[in-house]
C-alpha cells in the first residue's frame, strides 16, 4: 500500500468523534484525500442536524484544510464501467459510492470505508478502518 488514501463518509464522521482506529490509520497516511461528494454528503448531515451551525463550521473548516478531489470526464467513464459491472453482477450500491468509488479508481488510491459493498468493486482497493 502507497499510503495515500481517499475517505468515505463514515471514515470523516469517525475522525470528527476522534476514534482511535482512524486516528492511527491517519498519522502514517503519506496523503490523504475528500472527494467532493463526501463533503456534499457531510454538508447535509449537518443541514439535517440539531446543531446546524456549530456542525457547518466544523465542517467549513475541514474542507478548506482538506485535499478535495472532484469529478471530471473520466471520473464519468469509471463511474459507468463500474456501474454497469455492479448491475451484471446483480450487486448493486448506493449511486454516491459508485462515485467515490470511480474517483478512487481514477487517482488509484485507496479507499478508506466501512461500508462493505465497496468489496464487490474489485478496481477498488479498500481498507476498511
Amino acid at each position: 500500500m502507497n499510503g495515500r488514501f481517499l475517505l468515505d463518509t463514515n471514515i470523516v464522521i469517525a475522525l470528527f468523534r476522534n476514534e482511535t482506529p482512524v486516528l492511527s490509520q491517519l498519522e502514517v497516511a503519506s496523503a490523504v484525500f475528500v472527494p467532493a461528494i463526501v463533503l456534499g454528503e457531510l454538508y447535509y448531515g449537518a443541514r439535517k442536524s440539531a446543531h446546524v451551525e456549530v456542525n457547518l463550521t466544523r465542517l467549513d473548516e475541514f474542507a478548506d484544510a482538506s485535499n478535495v478531489v472532484v469529478c471530471d470526464g473520466i471520473t464519468a467513464q469509471h463511474y459507468g464501467m463500474i456501474k454497469n459491472r455492479l448491475r451484471e453482477l446483480g450487486r448493486p450500491i448506493p449511486e454516491n459510492d459508485i462515485w467515490i468509488a470511480a474517483l478512487a479508481v481514477q487517482h488509484a488510491i485507496a479507499l478508506a470505508s466501512r461500508d462493505e459493498h465497496f468489496r464487490e468493486i474489485e478496481s477498488v482497493t479498500l481498507e476498511a478502518w
